[in-house]
């Protein structure tokens, strides 16, 4: 066990790191939202919070594109939370399809400005790209989650297929026209299968 100073140093620590972090990403997301992601380089991310480009990358290692976005711990919790502490009787894919109506690109109600970061993340393949890396970090404690929900050992290949599959929808449909749409069609096989016969409808 650290020592009691010790622990008060680290703690504080940890908090300055954070709000560092908080105002790079703040920063990151103002000057991408007025001049584009493209147009702005690391060293205006950084002189917009007064600090160097090494402390910048200290602060965020994976470069430009992370700066913008969290550490993604928010989102491990609020995935975990959605599995854990779900309504009685609602199916696992049921609580993740309801949490994942409402992130991002399947969202209908969000502010304005909300809206501008994810169609900036949406139509900015870099963004895209390390969004999709948040979600797929998130892989190994959804699927031990789903595992624990559905009485399998951790590492099971049926709660690791389901992680990743939920995990890669937005960036699989995040994109289509009508995503939320996109979104219910892939939950709608994650849950039920294929179908066992063709739609009528389709053949016409």
């Amino acid at each position: 066990m650290l020592p009691y100073m010790a622990e008060q140093i680290l703690g504080r620590r940890e908090r300055k790191n954070a709000q560092m972090r908080r105002a790079l990403a703040v920063a990151a997301q103002r000057l991408f939202v007025e001049k584009g992601y493209d147009q702005v380089s690391v060293k205006e991310i950084a002189d917009a919070v007064d600090i160097s480009v090494p402390t910048l990358f200290n602060h965020v290692p994976d470069g430009k594109e992370a700066v913008m976005f969290d550490d993604g711990v928010e989102r491990i919790q609020s995935l975990l939370s959605a599995v854990h502490d779900r309504q009685a009787g609602q199916s696992v894919m049921a609580a993740l399809r309801e949490f994942m109506t409402g992130r991002g690109p399947f969202a209908t109600r969000m502010p304005a400005g909300q809206r501008k970061l994810t169609d900036l993340i949406m139509n900015t393949p870099a963004l895209r790209d390390y969004s999709r890396k948040l979600w797929i970090r998130c892989e190994t404690a959804l699927a031990d989650a789903i595992a624990d929900e559905i009485g399998r050992q951790p590492g099971d290949t049926t709660a690791r297929a389901a992680a990743r599959f939920v995990l890669e929808i937005p960036e699989f449909v995040g994109m289509d026209p009508k995503p939320r749409e996109s979104l219910n069609a892939v939950f709608e096989l994650l849950e039920h299968g294929l179908p066992a016969h063709p739609n009528p409808a389709s053949a016409v």
